[in-house]
């Protein structure tokens, strides 16, 4: 179950790396960066969540 430590940051830089996405987006002038910018907080939304299962886990395991 460790590997649940690790797996929560994959999350993260997938948000960081479809918000970059986005950006260029902008910048290019395209007029469809949303679909970047939903994922990007759904990668956000999956770290904070998969952050607080590991430590519910974590909190059972200790008991």
């Amino acid at each position: 179950m460790g590997y649940l430590k690790y797996t929560q940051y994959a999350y993260l830089i997938v948000a960081i790396l479809f918000l970059y996405e986005a950006i260029m987006k902008i910048s290019a002038g395209e007029a469809t960066p949303w679909l970047s910018f939903l994922i990007a907080g759904m990668g956000i939304f999956m770290f904070f969540f998969r952050r607080k299962f590991a430590n519910k886990l974590d909190n059972r395991n200790k008991k």
